[in-house]
């Protein structure tokens, strides 16, 4: 009989992110799924009995914790050593936890160190007849694969976005804490501080309800013969501003930075959108200036609904990639939605 334990690193509030509680409802769904298997989780961080509390309800039996100053922040030894020791007390026969950062960084060299075995990027659980098998993308996302593995304890990183995330009420939780030796060459590590841009200037929100994505053809001559990139700028400014979406961009618009052509400012590789960037998971997504075909559309594989604004009606998107073209000036499309926008009160 299998038995699951679900990990998960706390913020820095002492709560769970949604990324941990989608870990934990993929958890939850997989143990209903093979009748009832043990569940347990493994929390980690500097004060998690917040997290505990909000979980309570979750029909964990136990729930185990490495906690205290030395596990406040990411650190590949403390957590390595932490999560180890975890799962040795926990003896459960699969792990589950969300793929962030701090996890992909660890938890193969623990699937090492307890002769288990690690799948990273797992989009789907399932079971059949009480076998588990995960599924998950290679060659950026253009080919799935259904893996099973024989190898106990295996290690399942799930996909942030993939699953639904736990909700339940907050209750009173007993965590039992578990002892975790650290050597001081374990702590060799510090973290001195944390940067990050003013929330105005940030650009990429994985919560974001929208995906909205710019195409090369923002920075291309329009219709009287002059490039508009001033702009463009203003316009994509404004409704980021407006709607709180979440920038993407196609490869070919953050490429131009380095032929000496008018760009976006405030774009880089990290909004990169298709089969060389990233697969971003929103509800919605708009794609505008974009051309629709193959190697950027493979980005938009998890967005749930696909609309696109593009002055070619031939274009990839019209060939059945997105769910709505819109056939207009993106310029004149995005200056109205802004004053609609506006007028609503979202300035």
């Amino acid at each position: 009989m299998e038995s699951i334990l679900v990990l998960a690193h706390t913020e820095t509030d002492g709560t769970l992110g949604r990324p941990a509680l989608e870990a934990l409802g993929a958890a939850k769904n997989l143990s209903v799924a093979l009748g009832g298997a043990d569940l347990r989780v493994g929390l980690v961080g500097g004060n998690v009995q917040p997290a505990a509390h909000g979980i309570a309800t979750c029909g964990a039996k136990r729930i185990f914790a490495a906690a205290g100053p030395d596990f406040s922040q990411p650190r590949y030894a403390t957590d390595a050593a932490a999560t180890e020791a975890i799962c040795r007390v926990a003896a459960a026969s699969i792990v589950l936890a969300s793929g962030t950062s701090r996890w992909s960084r660890v938890l193969s060299g623990v699937a090492q160190r307890l002769g288990g075995r690690a799948d990273t990027h797992v989009t789907n659980i399932l079971t059949d007849c009480g076998r588990v098998s995960v599924n998950r993308w290679f060659y950026r996302q253009r080919m799935e694969a259904v893996l099973q593995r024989d190898p106990r304890p295996w290690f399942i990183l799930v996909d942030p976005g993939s699953q639904p995330a736990w909700r339940g009420d907050a209750g009173s939780a007993t965590v039992e804490a578990v002892a975790v030796d650290l050597p001081a060459s374990c702590q060799r590590t510090t973290i001195l501080g944390v940067r990050e841009p003013a929330g105005a200037a940030q650009t990429i929100r994985p919560d974001a309800e929208l995906l909205f994505v710019t195409g090369a053809g923002w920075t291309k001559k329009q219709a009287d013969g002059q490039t508009h990139a001033a702009e463009a700028e203003e316009l994509i400014r404004d409704f980021l501003r407006l709607s709180r979406a979440s920038l993407g961009s196609s490869k070919s618009l953050v490429d131009l930075s380095g032929e000496g052509q008018a760009v976006l400012s405030f774009l880089s590789h990290l909004n990169q959108i298709g089969q060389t960037g990233a697969t971003p998971r929103h509800p919605k997504g708009l794609a505008t200036c974009c051309h629709g075909e193959e190697p950027h559309t493979v980005g938009w594989r998890f967005i749930t609904e696909r609309r696109a604004i593009s002055l070619d009606p031939n274009c990839g998107w019209a060939r059945g990639k997105a769910d709505v073209l819109y056939v207009a000036d993106a310029f004149a499309v995005m200056a109205k939605v802004n004053e609609l926008l506006a007028s609503a009160g979202n300035a």
